[in-house]
């Protein structure tokens, strides 16, 4: 089929015509699939449901520091996850703190701490008028939720191949004291998969902020989530380049468990330079007497090391890849020569970026939605939700069975072909 934009309005109705009958046909199936979240699917939960007969009534409850783990004490978390935390994070053990199950809890938390009490001694957030944040975008709904609650001021910076747009994010950072912040997933991007080039994270540490109390959300979700064991990409580790520059406090560095354990039940962590580390343990010890240390301990006796869980998740590379790939070839073979969209090609994460035609985004998720496909609201990748093209859209291939996702990217591509036919004609 040639490109859309080349058609005739004969041709296009001619088109359309049959692709109304598709779609009806389709409709009638009675679709009932999700894929408006990057949530593992069972297959993936249960490649660590062993996991769960690692700890018992007969069990060891000692943790090699000597601490009896079903007890009170260790806020910052036992030494054995500490290590494993750490080595995925490339970092030293001092400067992790072992949490909960959620790293978006620790980085509301560091935020609502910088609001209420201030970062190193600086003046609390609440008491300075107009902070702004910047978002990266298409970034993470959840990012930007954080932002929005406390009345911060959000301001888009433009995603390239590469990272965010730097020469932006400098004159934002460098010039505005009111600016705050930066929220960040620099190995494969959520939800687009661009991993930040060693140039954009050499930036992102020689930022020199107007305000001292500025603060780099890096949240490294991503980070061991490869999808192929041969080809991955690289990610400098943010804080080896903040030393060179003088700039060690500059960094909040998150990962999880999430998407590779429990996704309810998993660890998290943090990680940060000596100062900050010392003041949000300052604040952590008033706020709770310590994280789940059981599950600390079963999390590290079942992996012992780094290493068991790099061979970890090559089996979620295994299921995730699949319905990646299903989704990508079912898109090329529909749209590829159309000339109505374009989409990412990620070696890792959980999600693949689409663009639509502009103005097309939110009647296609509606016209996907009305024949039992659910997605990711047009407008989420945006701040306020508010995608000023109206063009993006995020696809999670990761939660429905792989024929599932076959059926439900065919319905997609039928909504593309339709909604952009329609936006053509309208302009003939």
């Amino acid at each position: 089929m040639k490109s859309f934009k080349q058609m005739t309005k004969e041709e296009l109705l001619e088109v359309k015509e049959q692709l109304d009958k598709e779609y009806s046909e389709a409709a009638a199936k009675g679709l009932k699939l999700d894929m408006s979240r990057g949530k593992p699917s069972s297959k993936q939960l249960d490649l660590t449901r062993d996991m769960l007969d690692v700890l018992n009534s007969e069990s060891d409850m000692i943790s090699e520091n000597g601490l009896d783990i079903r007890n009170y004490g260790v806020l910052d978390g036992i030494p054995e996850a500490k290590k494993i935390m750490a080595d995925i994070l490339q970092v030293s053990p001092d400067n992790v703190i072992v949490c909960g199950n959620a790293s978006l809890n620790i980085m509301y938390t560091l935020v609502s701490n910088a609001y209420s009490f201030g970062v190193l001694g600086n003046e609390p957030w609440c008491k300075q008028e107009n902070v702004k944040f910047l978002c990266p975008a298409p970034g993470y709904d959840r990012h930007f939720a954080i932002s929005e609650l406390f009345g911060f001021e959000l301001i888009t910076i433009p995603m390239k191949e590469d990272g965010p747009d730097m020469d932006l994010v400098e004159k934002y950072v460098n010039n505005d004291p009111s600016v705050k912040g930066i929220w960040t997933v620099p190995k494969y991007s959520n939800p687009q998969g661009v991993t930040y080039s060693d140039e954009v994270v050499k930036r992102f540490a020689a930022l020199k902020p107007a305000a001292k109390d500025f603060r780099i959300f890096w949240d490294n979700a991503y980070i061991i989530h490869d999808l192929y064991d041969d080809k991955k990409d690289t990610l400098l580790n943010i804080f080896d380049e903040c030393k060179k520059t003088g700039n060690e406090n500059l960094v909040y560095e998150f990962c999880s468990t999430s998407k590779v354990t429990f996704a309810g039940a998993g660890i998290s962590a943090v990680a940060a330079s000596d100062e900050n580390i010392a003041a949000i343990k300052k604040v952590m010890g008033i706020q709770t007497i310590g994280f789940d240390k059981i599950n600390q301990m079963m999390h590290a006796r079942y992996f012992k090391n780094v290493e068991g869980v790099y061979e970890h998740m090559k089996k979620h590379a295994s299921l995730l890849r699949p319905k990646f790939e299903a989704v990508l070839n079912i898109f090329n073979d529909g749209l590829k020569d159309l000339d109505i969209a374009t989409w990412t090609n990620p070696l890792g994460g959980y999600f693949i970026s689409f663009e639509s035609m502009t103005g097309c985004a939110k009647a296609i998720v509606d016209k996907c939605a009305k024949a039992g496909v659910k997605l990711t609201g047009a407008g989420a990748t945006f701040p306020y939700k508010k995608d000023p093209n109206d063009s993006n859209i995020r696809i999670a291939p990761s939660f429905p069975t792989e024929e599932e996702m076959s059926e439900a990217a065919k319905l997609f591509v039928l909504c593309v072909k339709i909604v952009s036919a329609e936006k053509l004609l309208e302009n003939m």
